[in-house]
């Protein structure tokens, strides 16, 4: 019996970690339940070395996640009127002022984007219909997003009388370039796959129903014959990197990186492999052999 509620999870064949929004009678909407459940399902699978590669897709060929669920009905950002929010009331003072400063405020689509962000494992949506609101927002940090022809997306926030979350105001203009992500969150509009394309929001469309096995594909072409430090180490690299003020800042970290691999059993495997013609075997673990200087962002370890 599977220990979550709102979503599924399964490892299939080459290692890939397969996690589906599975809310289908209300197309999958969001609940800080699932945000629990789905950072629950980050971390088992970064753990696992026999992971190699996660994708998530939402259950049915409706929806990949309609956005938060709205059954709370005109106080469905009203945490404090909220029942299943109770921990937000927390940052409200006696006096009835907010400390905009409490853990309370932090909103749950952030808290999974940024749970997303921090993978040591490669991460593809596989959209296979209508991804509005968080259901948007929560495929930004992952790397690489494609859609079925049926796809419908939408950055609804200002038809809804709040504003993007889940650290959307961030990840989409690097995704998409500023003018791109204003028009869409100006508008809130719901588009579709061919303008999401265009838009440089997704990678490709697959016909209906096609996605998941698409997605599967991508997959093993990023896992297949590649070393599983490499990738890990690669993914934070370039994400971390779209923060930097200065390509010294790279430097610093892809010396490291070079200094610190090169001494490893996997890239002596990948040079030996590559010159006796055959498929490598590498052995070295993201989860165990990583060296010292991960995480680099951490300053009490970044010189």
């Amino acid at each position: 019996m599977s220990k979550y509620e709102q979503i599924k999870t399964e490892i299939v064949e080459d290692g890939l970690f397969i996690i589906t929004l599975c809310r289908p009678e209300v197309m999958n909407a969001f609940t800080a339940r699932m945000m629990h459940e789905l950072c629950e399902a980050f971390d088992s699978a970064d753990a696992d070395d026999n992971v190699r590669a996660i994708i998530v897709t939402g259950d049915g060929d409706r929806a990949f996640c309609a956005g938060a669920d709205l059954s709370g009905g005109g106080d469905t950002f009203n945490y404090e009127k909220r029942q299943d929010q109770a921990a937000k009331k927390t940052a409200v003072r006696d006096d009835g002022s907010i400390d905009w400063s409490d853990a309370g405020v932090r909103d749950s689509g952030g808290k999974l984007s940024l749970r997303i962000y921090e993978s040591v494992k490669p991460v593809i949506a596989a959209v296979n219909g209508a991804a509005v609101g968080i259901g948007a927002t929560m495929q930004l940090p992952m790397d690489i997003r494609i859609a079925s022809e049926n796809a419908r997306f939408g950055f609804v926030f200002s038809r809804r009388g709040v504003v993007p979350e889940a650290c959307s105001s961030w990840f989409l203009p690097r995704l998409v370039g500023i003018s791109q992500a204003l028009q869409w969150c100006y508008t809130g509009k719901v588009f579709n796959a061919d303008e999401a394309l265009r838009g440089g929001l997704i990678s490709e469309i697959t016909p209906k129903g096609k996605v998941l096995e698409r997605a599967k594909e991508i997959a093993r072409e990023m896992t297949k014959g590649t070393a599983p430090i490499s990738v890990t180490l690669s993914r934070q690299m370039l994400w971390r990197m779209l923060g930097a003020d200065h390509p010294m800042e790279a430097h610093k970290v892809d010396s490291k990186a070079i200094y610190g691999l090169g001494r490893m059993p996997d890239a002596k495997e990948g040079v030996t492999s590559f010159l006796e013609k055959r498929e490598p075997e590498f052995s070295d673990s993201p989860a165990r052999d990583i060296p010292d200087f991960y995480p680099w962002w951490d300053e009490r370890k970044y010189k």
